[in-house]
């Protein structure tokens, strides 16, 4: 959105007030041209410049997740993808590399969506933040520790509206959860169970050895950006990259981003002070099948501590007693239960369908007032923010703490062979008894690529 220029005057001009004037005379009314166009149009000079970094899959849906604004410019390492989306946006420019955009739009981008494999996340958002531009970035939020912790501290200084594009934390299932849990429904949280279906995707195996050609219209130097150099396989691109560690976060990255979201916003967490894993063989070179992580956090806002659990790769936590016989718990892909002094709560993957259980207590529960604000949508809160000059809720305040909470769980699993409970120190970023767990906090940058 431009800054427009504001006039020395409070008042209009003497040309403007005689054209009004006379129009009047005439009995002709000037009316808004927003008035004109209806509820929800906006003019021109009212839209934000947008540029989509990542357009295919997930990011065709995002790009038209943002489209009330001005698609300004498409960035995609796949020319048959970047076209593909492009057709819907016939203005918009075009580019093959995220740094070449910004750096020639960078006077005319006012905002940018990042939805590119998890491992260019960083680079992208730091880029772009630095030019003062606002991000939404998909979730999960960054590739390591260290990237959410600099995305963090860079939306702080630059002071730009950000959001992780995590649904389920505009939705009304999680501030429903919110409010029980805050009004007393369950009494005081001591455990989380979480679980998720996921990997629906390839892991716990090596990487391919055959060295099959390039898709003609893909630029794989691009696609790897700050990666290390590995040959093209369809098994990393266009969709199972997420397996891999050089390029995604595994099953916890992807849904412990919807599903851990509940409970770390209810529970008002923020770092764990313990975690340790357990999984099916570790290729170390993609995730496991299936994992069991722990967390343990401290007490905090007057709420006691809490250890956290969380299952993948088909595990799930022991069903609940309170449970009705033949009811499923959370939802095809997952969920969460809370187990609290007083009972116990249960919901679906993004939130959905918060119930106390068993569903006579639900029944005789006693709804309390609804305090939080409702979100119109991940997109539009995020868009009405900037407009606004507010925050975004699930902003890189929140979203890198959330994020740092999952990756820690990656770790732990990469070093579970030693069968150590790791003991994490927040403010000072490292592992207090685990040196070789600290190597993985951070990564090496390549191809030219760097955080800004």
């Amino acid at each position: 959105m431009k800054n427009q220029k504001k006039s020395k005057s409070p008042g209009i001009s003497r040309r403007e007030f005689l054209g009004k004037t006379a129009l009047a005379a005439t009995g002709i009314m000037i009316v808004p041209r927003h008035v004109i166009g209806g509820p929800g149009y906006s003019p021109p000079s009212d839209k934000l410049n947008i540029a989509c970094i990542g357009v295919g899959g997930k990011g065709r849906s995002d790009t038209k997740g943002v489209s009330s604004e001005n698609i300004y410019a498409l960035c995609d390492v796949d020319e048959n993808e970047l076209n593909k989306t492009a057709d819907k946006y016939k203005k918009a420019k075009k580019y093959i590399d995220f740094r070449k955009m910004l750096n020639e739009n960078h006077k005319s981008i006012d905002a940018v969506v990042i939805s590119t494999p998890d491992h260019t996340h960083a680079v992208a958002a730091s880029m772009a933040m630095r030019m003062g531009k606002h991000a939404f970035v998909q979730k999960p939020l960054t590739h390591t520790v260290r990237e959410a912790r600099h995305l963090r501290m860079l939306a702080r200084e630059m002071k730009v509206i950000t959001q992780m594009g995590n649904q389920g934390h505009a939705s009304e299932g999680a501030r429903l959860i919110n409010e029980w849990i805050w009004a007393g429904a369950i009494g005081d949280v001591r455990e989380v169970h979480a679980w998720t279906n996921r990997p629906i995707w390839a892991q716990g195996i090596d990487a391919p050895r055959e060295v099959p050609s390039v898709p003609r219209t893909l630029d794989w130097n691009l696609w790897l950006g700050p990666a290390k150099f590995r040959p093209y396989h369809p098994k990393y691109a266009p969709f199972s990259w997420r397996g891999w560690l050089d390029f995604g976060t595994g099953a916890l990255g992807d849904m412990g981003a919807h599903i851990l979201d509940q409970p770390f916003w209810a529970l008002k967490l923020r770092a764990p002070n313990r975690v340790s894993a357990s999984s099916t063989p570790f290729s170390k070179d993609s995730y496991p099948m299936a994992s069991t992580v722990h967390l343990d956090f401290p007490a905090r806002e007057g709420m006691p501590a809490v250890k956290f659990h969380w299952y993948d790769g088909g595990l799930a936590p022991q069903r609940p007693e309170e449970l009705e016989p033949g009811r499923r718990m959370g939802d095809g892909d997952g969920g969460v239960l809370f187990v609290g002094d007083k009972g116990k709560l249960m919901c679906g993957t993004y939130g959905s369908n918060p119930r106390i259980i068993p569903e006579t207590k639900m029944k005789e529960f006693k709804r309390p007032e609804k305090t939080l604000k409702r979100s119109p949508g991940v997109y539009k809160e995020w868009i009405e923010a900037i407009k606004t000059n507010t925050q975004a809720e699930s902003n890189f305040e929140y979203a890198g703490l959330l994020t740092e909470m999952m990756l820690l769980g990656n770790i732990a699993m990469q070093i579970q062979k030693d069968n150590t409970v790791l003991e994490w120190d927040h403010e000072n970023m490292k592992f207090t008894n685990h040196d070789e767990a600290n190597a993985f906090l951070d990564k090496k940058y390549y191809g030219g690529f760097k955080l800004m």
